[in-house]
């Protein structure tokens, strides 16, 4: 599941993953909040942490991922990923030179640094 983390800056939407995450929770709970934030802001900046409670994504979570992320390409201004996996890690590595937005990785337990770098 993906839980919102609250309190954040007003301009800052973050969310953690728990346990697996399937392709209902990014439709029904992360694409509905990156919507209305990309309305209400323009720009979305997200911090997202992936902790040791994620314990990974059924394909059909990184489909709504890939597929949203191509169609809102420009409409992330920053983007933190927390986390201790090495093959998330890896793969924002390999990723983060071609993204529009400011990325930034973060280990877990930075999650208030995060915070505040999505927010800067």
């Amino acid at each position: 599941m993906l839980e919102r983390i609250v309190p954040t800056a007003s301009n800052v939407l973050a969310f953690r993953a728990v346990g697996k995450i399937t392709g209902e929770d990014y439709k029904s709970t992360l694409i509905p909040a990156l919507d209305a934030q990309i309305t209400a802001q323009g720009k979305v900046r997200f911090v997202y942490v992936i902790g040791p409670e994620f314990e990974g994504f059924e394909a059909g979570a990184m489909l709504d991922d890939a597929l949203f992320g191509v169609t809102h390409w420009r409409d992330f201004e920053r983007i933190a990923v927390v986390t201790d996996h090495d093959w998330i890690a890896n793969g924002m590595r390999m990723f983060m030179p071609l993204l529009p937005a400011k990325t930034k990785l973060f280990k877990a337990g930075e999650q208030s640094d995060a915070l505040t770098w999505a927010a800067a």
